[in-house]
């Protein structure tokens, strides 16, 4: 990315995030790795969270960020990376080992949405992690959501935000498979990806090549003069993704990210042996702007390793749960019953104080600092860039030692430590 471009983006206040997934037979074991840096508002902390599955009363609601909908009779185990104001996550992960990243896009559905509160896209990940089995479950549950309840409402307790709304998309993974779902409103594609690697952006990807489309997709795109039937075939993508004048630079920062981040995904599977430790890389590269800085940073990043069905190794989640992955460290979290990653990563609770609850919304800001969050600023700030962070010794440490470690805690209790 040339400087110029860099520093335009660092002076836009505009949402960015990246999502990756490495199927077989790219991986080491045949495995899966998926991976996601959330970028937020640079004041905005985030949090890790653990929420345990259970079984839920008939006729029970559970209350997301805006709206509150019929619960369903089983939800399971969740370990979450969210933003503290909302219930919904960025990412995140299940017990079965279903993965979730959402990634905000611009397309030309948006001048006719309302803002009118409803679903968030971080809503929908969180709902997709506690409701599904597997990867294509989850996809089949946000797409009935959106049907159903719809997107909509603030998407940042930042003030000089209250304008930004986006659609969404997301790349979903198991042990066995992978989706991107995107939507233009309430227009949506799907890919199935079974092998090799796949990323999303800030932009839409799916092309010509869906595994499905919603009805009615590609009428309204032609009714629309988004696509002539007669000379081309239909690119989703294409038909519906937007470029404003005044994101112009995030346009194209977005498809600069996008390229980068295939081309690094590539560069490190090429031998078929990808690993954690080229996730966290690329995860913590700069020049890119896929660890982002500017009024939207990384505020924190999250990378699993989903084991092969019939393994007799534990799959394994790596949150850090601060900013930049430069100076976070990846900390391990294994689902095992009776889980406790205790409260370091936790916000602090304001109850019916809270600006994000009562109405009208996001009248005053508050601290919603966690103990790790301060812990990890305090650091920062006191030794500044001679911090290593997650260094590569520690990777190759992670790399080298991550059979042992998951045989000898697949039964264990796993706790967070600062």
């Amino acid at each position: 990315m040339s400087s110029n471009l860099e520093s335009e983006i660092n002076s836009c206040p505009a949402p960015s995030c990246d999502t990756f997934v490495v199927l077989k037979p790219n991986t080491l074991g045949n495995c899966v790795i998926f991976g996601k840096n959330s970028d937020r508002p640079a004041d905005e902390v985030q949090e890790v969270i653990y929420v345990a599955g259970c079984d839920h009363p008939r006729n029970s609601k559970v209350q997301c960020t805006y709206t509150k909908l019929d619960q369903v009779p089983k939800t399971y185990s969740v370990i979450l990376s969210k933003p503290s104001w909302m219930w919904g996550a960025e990412s995140g992960a299940n017990e079965n080992g279903v993965c979730i990243g959402n990634e905000a896009v611009f397309t030309k559905m948006l001048k006719d949405q309302d803002n009118e509160e409803r679903l968030l896209g971080c809503d929908l990940v969180r709902l997709g992690l506690e409701r599904s089995e597997t990867a294509k479950a989850a996809k089949d549950i946000i797409i009935n959501l959106v049907q159903t309840i719809g997107v909509g409402g603030r998407v940042s307790d930042e003030p000089s935000l209250s304008y930004l709304k986006y659609d969404n998309s997301f790349l979903i993974s198991d042990n066995n498979e992978a989706w991107i779902l995107e939507f233009a409103g309430p227009y949506w594609a799907t890919q199935r990806i079974t092998s090799g690697l796949r990323n999303i952006s800030n932009i839409l990807t799916i092309g010509t090549e869906f595994t499905e489309i919603a009805d009615g997709t590609r009428e309204h795109a032609s009714k629309m003069g988004w696509w002539n039937s007669s000379i081309e075939e239909f690119h989703f993508a294409k038909a519906f993704c937007q470029t404003y004048s005044d994101l112009e630079k995030l346009d194209k920062f977005a498809h600069t990210r996008y390229a980068s981040g295939l081309e690094m995904l590539e560069e490190f599977s090429k031998e078929k042996n990808f690993c954690i430790s080229d996730m966290i890389s690329i995860l913590k590269d700069e020049p890119s702007g896929i660890n982002m800085k500017g009024a939207f940073k990384t505020m924190s990043s999250h990378v699993s390793l989903i084991r092969p069905p019939n393994s007799e190794l534990a799959s394994c989640h790596w949150l850090t749960g601060t900013p930049n992955p430069i100076f976070s460290i990846f900390k391990p979290f294994v689902f095992t019953d009776g889980a406790n990653i205790g409260a370091s990563t936790k916000s602090p609770s304001f109850g019916s104080e809270d600006p994000a609850k009562n109405i009208p919304r996001f009248r005053k800001r508050v601290d919603r600092s966690s103990p790790l969050f301060e812990e990890h600023v305090r650091v920062y700030l006191t030794c500044g860039t001679k911090v290593k962070g997650q260094d590569p010794i520690i990777c190759e440490k992670l790399k080298n030692g991550i059979y042992v470690f998951m045989r000898k805690t697949k039964a264990l209790k796993i706790q967070f430590t600062i």
